[in-house]
């Protein structure tokens, strides 16, 4: 596949990924980026979908937007756990040099036996609503959701806890978001450059639309690390569910008017 083009150099591809988004994407892309900046950043962290986007080719009959949710569900669940009440969190500015999270209180959703048994029944969800190769989707389905709290140990300050509310471990990345940046920006492009390795787009514009894509992702994560903090850790528990049910959706629509579908999607 030939991404750039003879003749055309990156800051082009670049320019015309950004001109493409501009013209094509859907509005709700642009309202995210201000609902980001006016609510508040800390919501989401893109380097989770790189994972995401790597994963699509190796089981293409699994859609985009399924391995969206996929590497976010144990935060879907630990947002939902949070408005109720069950999980906690503090907002603390300058917490981090990367945001403010104080997430002093996860024993379900980010626990190891929790995250295991999560990415386990998101596995097997996907794999019953696939025709064939269902133990195969349900391992590499299950690995991608499991791979969230693998890239959470690297950056977070110790609190996934291995048992309950006890052991908790987490490398710290976040305390240098100079380098806790860097690999969110490293994950997403390397998982992009595997996408579009395997993809098969309808034409230029539509490689410019689908980098225009990872570009808005990568502007999302700027905001995330740079932006003000969120006001109350109810609020953000509810732009996180908003945000990523927002970019599934918005992975679905890229996923259609970009890319020719060579295989069946999920079985109805």
């Amino acid at each position: 596949m030939d991404l750039v083009g003879k003749g055309k150099k990156m800051p082009e591809v670049i320019a015309s990924a950004t001109r493409a988004v501009a013209a094509k994407m859907p509005e709700a892309s642009v309202s995210m980026m201000r609902l980001l900046q006016s609510s508040g950043s800390g919501t989401m962290f893109i380097g989770h979908y790189g994972v995401s986007l790597a994963s699509k080719p190796l089981r293409p009959s699994v859609p985009l937007w399924v391995w969206f949710i996929a590497v976010q569900w144990m935060d879907v669940v630990w947002s939902i756990l949070v408005l109720f009440g069950i999980e906690k969190l503090r907002i603390v500015p300058g917490f981090t040099q990367a945001n403010a999270l104080d997430l002093y209180y996860m024993p379900y959703s980010h626990s190891l036996p929790g995250s295991i048994a999560l990415s386990l029944l998101f596995g097997a969800i996907v794999a019953m609503f696939v025709s064939e190769n269902r133990s195969t989707t349900f391992l590499l389905v299950a690995a991608a959701s499991f791979s969230h709290w693998v890239f959470d140990l690297i950056v977070h300050l110790p609190d996934l806890p291995l048992y309950d509310d006890t052991a908790k471990v987490g490398f710290g990345l976040w305390r240098v978001v100079a380098l806790s940046f860097s690999l969110e920006l490293s994950l997403l492009g390397v998982g992009a450059w595997l996408y579009a390795r395997g993809a098969t787009f309808k034409g230029a514009s539509s490689q410019y639309l689908y980098w225009g894509f990872v570009v808005v992702l990568a502007v999302l994560q700027v905001i995330v690390n740079f932006g003000p903090p969120p006001p109350s850790g109810e609020m953000m528990a509810i732009l996180a569910l908003v945000f990523y049910i927002a970019l599934s959706l918005l992975a679905a629509w890229i996923e259609h008017v970009a890319t020719t579908t060579t295989e069946a999607g999920l079985a109805r």
